[in-house]
């Protein structure tokens, strides 16, 4: 199983740089994959943006959004030409987007996207994007990636299935628990299959983390006011699941393994960029 690491980007980060940082040392200490999470109506960081910067400042580790808010991207042509682009810069077989219809409606009030509609303006971009992937509709330059970069999708409505069963490589659990994977697990293959399509869909699930003496104070200052909208109950849920201890880490790898996991992204709650290294340190990379 793939170990990955997220950029603390929905923390309280105040120096882009520090972003930057992050993704030096993370390809530097040999985690597989980087990625950063979307929100329009927060300090989020822009994530093709943001993975611009990071595919400049290293060579091999790969780039995820994670995941994506993609109906909010409602010009679908310029949003494919972003994408090829990103995929040139960080160079073939780098990138991946994990896409979502996003389930903040202050999102979309903000981007002026109609929040009712956000599944059918998916769809369309998603078209929109495949077009352009097979250069039939040249509004940017070719991806690097042949067929352009591979497709995540989260959630686990059966609209969620469909697009995995039909454009995408697999499935990307937020915030997921062992058991969130094993419930949605069957669901996933057998969507897959009935699709004919062959080999197996990843799985990749992210988990919240923060290491170090103020771990504990740190996930719940980032989590509690990040999920504050969904009310008490929820953001102190998100806060009890976070891993903020070693041992801690090193059982969720072999819980997550153990259920057929192909990648376990832990999300940064901290934004001291030494976070890196304390996680790459509990997992002996």
């Amino acid at each position: 199983m793939d170990i990955g690491i997220g950029l603390p980007g929905h923390a309280r980060w105040t120096e882009g740089r520090t972003l930057v940082e992050w993704a030096r040392r993370a390809e530097a200490r040999g985690f597989s994959t980087l990625s950063v999470s979307d929100r329009l109506v927060w300090s989020t960081p822009e994530p093709l943006i943001t993975l611009a910067a990071a595919a400049g400042a290293t060579s091999r580790i790969r780039l995820l959004t994670s995941v994506l808010l993609a109906p909010l991207r409602a010009n679908h042509a310029l949003f494919a030409k972003a994408v090829t682009t990103l995929d040139q810069l960080a160079g073939p077989g780098r990138l991946r987007l994990g896409l979502a219809p996003g389930a903040r409606e202050d999102d979309f009030v903000a981007g002026e996207v109609d929040y009712a509609a956000r599944g059918k303006q998916f769809d369309q971009l998603l078209e929109r994007l495949a077009a352009v992937m097979a250069s039939g509709d040249l509004v940017g330059p070719p991806p690097a990636t042949p067929g352009g970069p591979s497709l995540l999708f989260g959630g686990n409505s059966k609209a969620a299935l469909r697009r995995i069963a039909s454009h995408g490589t697999g499935w990307i659990a937020g915030d997921a628990t062992v058991q969130d994977v094993q419930d949605f697990a069957p669901q996933l293959r057998q969507a897959w299959e009935a699709a004919g399509r062959s080999g197996s869909p990843r799985m990749v699930a992210s988990v919240m983390y923060a290491l170090g003496p103020g771990a504990e104070a740190a996930v719940a200052d980032a989590i509690g006011s990040y999920y504050a909208f969904a009310g008490d109950e929820y953001a102190q849920y998100g806060i009890s699941i976070a891993y903020t201890r070693p041992e801690q880490i090193t059982a969720a790898i072999a819980d997550f393994e153990r259920i057929g996991c192909d990648e376990l992204i832990f999300m940064g709650n901290d934004p001291d960029p030494a976070q890196v290294d304390l996680l790459a340190d509990a997992i002996g990379l």
